[in-house]
């Protein structure tokens, strides 16, 4: 068999890494052009060609691709496409965040939440001062709080004569991640980072509330709003209007600008649907202090003092409540599946308490290179800058994604990893999670498992997927300055294209029609059902 020809001077071996192949045989492929971006066996599939067809696609044009495809048995390079090119990879950032969390805080890592106290007790009363300790905890819901007020009632605890101390110290203090869209504030996907937060439902989206509008019972009326969890720590502005059946249902729910007043606007016709809309807060600290101040309140115990945030616990607290998260392994499914970016932004500030004690994204994406490069990632190839792609600043090529993909392959945890990412028309939303209304009917759908991402102009699909001759296969594809409201279904067609082919023929598997509105993920779109 001849050896693979490789534009790029470089192939990947069964572990990942990368070799050096002779400068001539760059100087061949390129002379032939994109499409011998592959082996001379490959060349005899069609494969190349079957890729660039589905790139010459006029939704491309005007953008740039980058594609890479590999064998994950033998790592043999199948095709590639401007591998080297940085593009913005959106949440397929995520496959470098998760797989360094897996491997730095360890499949059974858990976060943990504590109630202390320092002073000393008289009878049913506390003198000194209760402290709510958080390490990040994403998936804390307003039950657990609950859970933990119920457990310092059952302690024979009635009345504290001190304060609320809220101690988010384990994370620095800056909230936002670097040029995040100032737009995007109130976006459930975009709230702000604290080691204490609260989740306001069990696809655990921290540092939200959800916000139910439904119309009044005859034009004219003011809409009932109601919040979940039900706090007083975000005020509702009501300006909407109930209009006459059939009228239009335009709502708008947004968050003001540094408060944590939300704005409820514009038309809702009786009998109509309403709305429902997640809504981040303002300082999730306080919402998690208010939220379990609340809690002791309903289980008859009285704080007397004021809650103060950002309070380190002294070591001379005693314990009285401890709440612990799943572990990561069960935390990687709501995180991957669903895309949560609030998940990947803490458990990059908690590998970087993990690695230097410094729970900054910094320190995180330090210890995130560090990982990269111990599994032969050219990590000085890529740029990232926070944990979950959200920032425009992130770039990855799809070289080294495929090189991730599979150098995972070989570690320990990668049967839980693997089963973290979503499955092409799977409808349950914690496999299928944001592929589940994508390749359906197709050889890929209940096969191909991939990471989606997706900002404007910018979408990636990165993953596995078996061939019709039951080669595994490994694919990094990540399309940017398009202008096109969608180029998913070039994605999956190129994924279609990989799930039919055999060692032997490919040939380009026809682009699907697009379930998604325009060219977001299922996730980015919440109240909707896509």
């Amino acid at each position: 068999m001849s050896e693979p020809v490789r534009t790029s001077g470089r192939g990947f071996n069964s572990r990942g890494r990368t070799w050096i192949w002779p400068a001539v045989v760059a100087l061949v492929a390129a002379v032939l052009g994109p499409g011998a971006q592959a082996g001379a066996d490959a060349d005899r599939t069609g494969l190349p060609e079957a890729v660039d067809t589905i790139l010459g696609d006029a939704r491309m044009e005007g953008g740039v691709a980058s594609v890479v495809i590999a064998d994950a048995g033998t790592g043999e390079l199948l095709y590639q496409h401007l591998p080297s090119t940085r593009l913005m990879p959106a949440s397929n950032t995520k496959l470098a965040t998760s797989a360094a969390a897996m491997e730095i805080l360890g499949p059974e890592y858990r976060f943990t939440t504590d109630v202390l106290a320092t002073g000393r007790r008289h009878g049913s009363v506390l003198r000194g001062d209760l402290y709510l300790r958080g390490t990040g905890d994403p998936t804390l819901l307003a039950d657990d709080y609950d859970e933990l007020a119920a457990r310092i009632a059952a302690a024979g605890i009635t009345r504290v004569d001190g304060r609320l101390l809220a101690d988010d110290t384990r994370f620095d203090d800056v909230r936002l991640g670097r040029s995040w869209a100032a737009d995007d504030e109130s976006s459930y996907y975009s709230a702000q980072i604290s080691a204490l937060s609260v989740a306001p439902d069990t696809d655990y989206d921290t540092g939200t509330v959800i916000v139910t509008v439904a119309p009044g019972k005859a034009a004219g009326d003011e809409p009932v709003v109601s919040v979940t969890p039900d706090t007083d720590y975000v005020d509702i502005d009501v300006r909407a209007t109930t209009v006459a059946a059939g009228g239009a249902n335009d709502l708008t729910v947004e968050r003001e600008h540094g408060t944590n007043t939300i704005v409820v606007s514009g038309t809702t016709p009786v009998g109509g649907a309403g709305a429902k809309e997640w809504a981040t807060v303002w300082e999730p600290t306080g919402y998690a202090a208010a939220v379990f101040r609340d809690a002791l309140a309903e289980h008859g115990v009285r704080v007397s003092g004021p809650t103060r945030l950002g309070r380190q616990t002294p070591g001379t607290a005693v314990e009285l409540a401890s709440h612990r998260s799943m572990p990561l392994r069960e935390l990687l499914i709501p995180f991957m599946k669903l895309s949560n970016n609030m998940h990947a932004e803490i458990l990059t500030k908690a590998m970087g308490y993990e690695a230097s004690r410094q729970g900054s994204w910094s320190a995180g994406l330090a210890a995130i290179s560090g990982y990269l490069k111990g599994v032969g990632v050219d990590a000085g190839k890529v740029r990232q800058v926070d944990g979950s792609g959200l920032s425009r600043m992130d770039n990855f090529p799809a070289g080294q994604l495929v090189e991730l993909l599979l150098a995972v392959r070989a570690e320990p945890w990668y049967a839980d990893w693997h089963r973290s990412l979503p499955v092409a028309c799977d409808p349950d939303r914690f496999v299928g999670g944001t592929l589940r209304s994508r390749m359906c009917g197709t050889p890929a759908a209940l096969n191909a498992r991939a990471k989606t991402g997706s900002l404007t102009g910018a979408s990636g699909l990165s993953g596995y997927v078996t061939g019709a001759d039951g080669r595994e296969l490994v694919y990094g594809i990540v399309l940017n300055n398009y202008l096109a409201s969608s180029v998913k279904p070039l994605e999956d067609a190129i994924v279609v294209t990989l799930a039919r082919s055999t060692a032997e023929a490919a040939t380009p598997a026809a682009t699907l029609r697009s379930e998604a509105k325009a060219d977001v993920e299922c996730s980015w779109r919440k109240p909707l059902s896509c």
